[in-house]
């Protein structure tokens, strides 16, 4: 599966000490399988921290070796257990880690949700109610890697194995950026590599393949606005 974590930097070594405590799902490395959501992240703490936004596109590997090594845990929907797991993990009181998994996947608490939470704690919206309300929100997606153990299933996509994978696309946009706007070749890399227009270079049934590699660059230059 691949699966994309929106950040202010590039993400080359994972680092769980660094990441935030008392999150949906505790402690952990996320990510999700939604390039779109990753974007919009990367385009949040980029504002905050006034630097680009980077997506870091990850490999994870879904089979038998993951299973025997981690615990994982996979909640389909919003549901009872999937508010009763947030809320235990969200709660600052109680010491991390809250649980004993080593991967947890399922749908992501966001600021209306977690609002929603605030309500069902103070006693002003039954669980029941609650849980009827998320009933209509729009899919979401998230999995946290949560130990060192975990972090062995996941493998980094290198621009490298992109530009080898659409190298008749790719290296001449890459240098056409370096060339035009004097980056260094890892910057204008990233530039490509986490813009939509190469997501939808990546998705074959766009067509954009079969496209120019130059109508390529200009569709970049406009998303970009360069």
């Amino acid at each position: 599966m691949l699966i994309y974590h929106g950040s202010n930097i590039k993400i080359e070594n994972i680092d769980l000490a660094k990441c935030r405590p008392h999150r949906d799902f505790g402690r952990g490395f996320y990510v999700t399988k939604f390039r779109k959501h990753a974007e919009n992240m990367a385009k949040i703490l980029g504002r905050k921290y006034k630097t680009e936004g980077i997506v870091t596109e990850f490999e994870y590997n879904e089979n038998a070796f993951t299973q025997s090594i981690c615990r994982i845990k996979h909640f389909e929907n919003y549901d009872e257990e999937w508010l009763d797991f947030v809320v235990l993990n969200r709660n600052e009181n109680i010491p991390e880690p809250t649980h004993e998994f080593d991967i947890v996947e399922g749908p992501v608490a966001d600021d209306k949700i977690q609002n929603r939470i605030g309500h069902y704690l103070a006693g002003s919206i039954t669980k029941k109610d609650f849980l009827e309300e998320l009933k209509w929100h729009e899919e979401t997606h998230q999995i946290c890697f949560c130990t060192e153990g975990s972090l062995q299933t996941l493998k980094r996509i290198d621009y490298r194995k992109h530009i080898s994978k659409f190298s008749n696309i790719g290296e001449p946009i890459v240098e056409k950026l370096v060339i035009d706007f004097g980056f260094d070749e890892e910057t204008a890399a990233d530039n490509f590599f986490s813009s939509s227009t190469f997501a939808k270079l990546s998705d074959t049934e766009t067509k954009f393949h079969e496209k120019d590699w130059i109508e390529i660059y200009e569709l970049l230059l406009s998303e970009l606005k360069m």
